[in-house]
Order: structure tokens, then sequence, then C-alpha cells
């Protein structure tokens, strides 16, 4: 009687109806990371373990709110790194993207420079990085700069780049952030259907460049419209408005037992020739 089983699990969907009737559910919430963060580092203090904070951060991060993922990703990290936690190790276990990566990718994307974007993707393939995993980190740095546009003094205590993310926010207006934010969340849903990993994430990168409206002045398709320059007058359309006029006017005049009057300015007409009067039967005088 005094056994009591308590089962945990971060998919409580799964769990059979058989037992959910015969059980007590507890919801939990997610630990913050500075939480994780801490016991992971006790833990390590009290092993004796040399450990970088850069690298418990980002196993913190990495754990989403479940200690004991934190503690499977601590151990995973420390065989890898033969003992000790280095970031760079993590890094690389995680196939994680620093932050200063996408940082410049913002950046690029805000000063339209496509040449640094390719540039800025090089060096994530050298270094083997996870392209799926980029766009979800573009995603998710695109979530918080549009938090700090449209929600004035929000601040996120698990983010430890905050200010940075702050800096961004000034370099993109709250349209393209929505923009970015879209294309960047299908682009990784639609990562595999490209021909690879790295031509998707390329082609999403300059998608977000090629579907920016057009700047007044810029000089580029469309901007003598934005600059309210009228439109060439479209010669063609005119001439067919005239054609229809003057079929409507001969068919009037047969309707009424008239003989068709040819309007002057109908285009492919010209002057009678005194063949085609004669041809006619009129002004066949000598």
């Amino acid at each position: 009687p005094h056994v009591k089983f308590v089962l945990a699990t971060t998919d409580p969907q799964k769990i059979p109806m058989t037992i959910l009737s015969r059980a007590l559910r507890f919801n939990l919430r997610r630990l913050l990371p500075d939480q994780i963060m801490g016991q992971l580092g006790h833990l390590l203090e009290r092993e004796g373990i040399d450990s970088e904070p850069a690298a418990l951060e980002r196993i913190s991060r990495a754990a989403d709110g479940s200690m004991r993922d934190g503690l499977s990703l601590l151990d995973q990290a420390i065989a890898f790194g033969g003992g000790k936690l280095a970031d760079t190790d993590v890094a690389t276990m995680l196939g994680s993207v620093d932050h200063e990566y996408i940082a410049r990718l913002i950046t690029a994307l805000a000063e339209l420079d496509g040449a640094a974007i390719l540039a800025i993707v090089q060096e994530l393939a050298a270094q083997s990085r996870d392209f799926e995993t980029v766009l979800a980190e573009l995603a998710e740095v695109l979530h918080r700069i549009g938090l700090v546009q449209l929600v004035p003094g929000y601040s996120d205590p698990e983010r430890a780049d905050w200010p940075s993310i702050e800096l961004l926010a000034g370099t993109l207006s709250a349209e393209d952030v929505q923009l970015f934010y879209q294309i960047a969340i299908q682009g990784q849903r639609d990562l595999g259907l490209a021909p690879n990993p790295r031509t998707g994430l390329e082609m999403t990168l300059l998608r977000m460049l090629a579907f920016r409206p057009v700047q007044a002045g810029s000089g580029t398709a469309g901007s003598a419209t934005s600059q309210g320059e009228p439109p060439e007058p479209d010669t063609t359309a005119g001439k067919s408005a005239a054609r229809a006029t003057a079929a409507d006017t001969a068919q009037a005049g047969r309707a009424e037992g008239q003989s068709s009057p040819v309007p002057e300015s109908a285009p492919g007409t010209g002057p009678v020739s005194p063949s085609s009067e004669a041809s006619s039967g009129v002004g066949e005088q000598n």
C-alpha cells in the first residue's frame, strides 16, 4: 500500500485511455533554461568536470524545458568532448548555429546584400551545419524581433543574446519581418523537396530578397508607376476600339436600310480610288 507509480512522459497523447482512466494526471510546466543550466552546472561542479558557460547554455536551450533531455545531452556532450564540456564541441554535436551567423544573415537581408548571404551560407556549409536548423533559428529570431517591434517593453529572459535581437529590430520594417518569417517556415517545410539542402536554404534566402516590395525611386521594374509617371498609352487597344466603333456604326446603318458609312478615322481605310468607285456604281460620269 505504500507503493505509488509515477509515470512521466513528454508525449501524453500517446498514453492509452485504459491508463488515463485509472490515474491522476498532473501537467508539469517546462523548466526555464536558467533552471536547467543551474542544475547541470551543480552536477558538473560536483563531478569535477571542466565546462564552458556557453556550452551549458546551449545544452539548456536544446533541452527545451525537459531536465531529463538536458541530462541526456550533457552525458553525450561530455563523452563527445573527451571528458570536458566545450562550446565548440557541443555546437558540433547538436548541429546548432551560432547566433552570430543568424544576425549576419538578417543584416545582409536588410541591406539587400545577396553576395553576403551566399558567403555566410558557404561558411555554414564548411562547418557542416544543419541547414534546416539554420532556417529554424532564423524563424525564431525573426519571431523575437517581431515581439520587440510590436510589443513595447517586451523582454525574453531565456535569451542571453537579447541585446543583439533588440538591435536587429531596428534594421527591418515590421512588414519585412512578417514576410521573412513566413518564407523561413515555408522554406523549412519544403527543404526536403529541394535538389539538396544547401540549394533549398539559398533559394529560401534569395526569395526573401526577390519578394520585397519595390521602393519608389529604386530604379527597378515598376518604379515608374511608383513615382507617379503615367503609363505608356496602349495603341493596340485604341485601334481595337476604333474598329469596334466602325463595326457598330455599320451594323446600325444596315438595320435602318441605309448605306453603311465608313468613318474617316477608321483604321485600315483610305480615300476611295476611282476604280473602287466604278466597281461600286458610284460616280460613273465621263
